[in-house]
């Protein structure tokens, strides 16, 4: 198996509604870098990494330079060396995990491809098809209780409530979309917006509301966040504050939260995906594979990473629903909110450029 080509081509994805989070600025697009690899056989592997410079400081044109150089370097790696050869590539552009995560994902869809395997199988197979929550984004209540409505006439049974701006609003447009979804269940994500006295304060009214709470403190309060995990009566996830293996090592020891929120996209890939995993699983620490906005290739890579393990207790994989010109044509299936893996080998995605 030889890799002849690696090709890159950066996509501007237009949303079809603006995103809204604490702390952020308003999203309508997003840059993805697709990387396509082609083998000597006749066989293509896709890869992508996106930008959100708000959310990782990370430049578009930095992001595509490093991709460039990885690219420069594939057809000398042997894709079925995949650690060797991801650890080749990690030397050259480590300091840009965007650029990493787009071959990691790449080399592993090649890896499946040749086996003739869906990669969820590769990785572990423990499961086929997981729930996911949909996103409703910062809005008054109104705005949240018809965003909702919304998602629930799509199927959806889980919400990940978007707060962080304001403790007392965030309390009342949760219990207004418990009236009006009552047998859904829902998440709420401050997105790092509250103190500690403020999470506290919201844990204990949305107690009975909750399945749990997302990155209450700011991502670097780390100590902040081990005082609202000790005392909040639903499960408190990191989500920010987790930036990859190390740092998932530091908020397992000192028991910082009680769960970690894995992005596939901003942790550099699969590969440290799954030591984040092995670090949780070992700790008791709960997993919730998560998202940006991203298309559906980097969707079919968190749903493959989500279906591999026992560890993994949640999913929040709905990042691609609002993309109106995503290239991606998935080959997973979204059923009354449950995310369905196919047979289809590797991502089980084509992507159309």
């Amino acid at each position: 198996m030889q890799i002849t080509k690696a090709d890159v081509t950066p996509v501007e994805l237009i949303l079809t509604q603006p995103v809204k989070m604490a702390g952020y600025p308003e999203i309508n697009q997003v840059t993805a870098v697709f990387v396509r690899l082609q083998t000597q056989e006749g066989r293509d592997a896709w890869g992508c990494a996106v930008l959100h410079p708000d959310l990782t400081s990370q430049q578009a044109q930095e992001v595509i330079s490093a991709c460039q150089k990885g690219a420069d370097i594939a057809p000398d790696l042997n894709p079925i060396n995949i650690e060797y050869s991801l650890a080749r590539l990690t030397q050259v552009i480590a300091d840009v995990p965007a650029a990493l995560c787009a071959f990691d994902l790449a080399f592993h869809d090649l890896l499946g491809v040749v086996a003739g395997m869906p990669l969820y199988r590769i990785l572990g197979g423990y499961r086929n098809k997981i729930l996911t929550s949909a996103t409703v984004f910062l809005g008054t209540v109104q705005e949240s209780i018809e965003q909702a409505q919304m998602r629930a006439s799509q199927g959806f049974r889980m919400l990940k409530i978007k707060g962080g701006l304001d403790p007392e609003e965030d309390v009342r447009r949760v219990q207004a979309i418990h009236r009006t979804l009552p047998d859904l269940i829902l998440r709420l994500d401050a997105d790092g917006g509250y103190t500690v006295e403020q999470a506290l304060d919201v844990t204990r009214a949305l107690g009975n509301y909750l399945e749990m709470i997302e990155q209450p403190t700011p991502a670097t309060d780390l100590n902040g966040l081990r005082q609202v995990t000790r005392h909040s009566p639903v499960p408190v996830l990191a989500d920010q504050s987790v930036l990859g293996p190390a740092s998932a090592l530091e908020i397992a020891t000192h028991r910082y939260a009680d769960g970690l929120s894995i992005k596939v996209a901003t942790c550099g890939g699969l590969r440290c995906a799954r030591q984040m995993d092995a670090i949780a699983r070992v700790s008791h620490l709960s997993i919730m594979v998560s998202c940006v906005v991203e298309p559906a290739l980097m969707i079919a890579a968190g749903l493959s990473f989500a279906l591999s393990s026992p560890g993994i207790a949640y999913a929040d994989l709905d990042g691609y629903l609002d993309i109106s010109n995503d290239p991606t044509v998935p080959g997973f299936r979204m059923e009354d909110g449950w995310l369905v893996a196919t047979d289809v080998p590797g991502l089980g995605c084509t992507v159309e450029l």
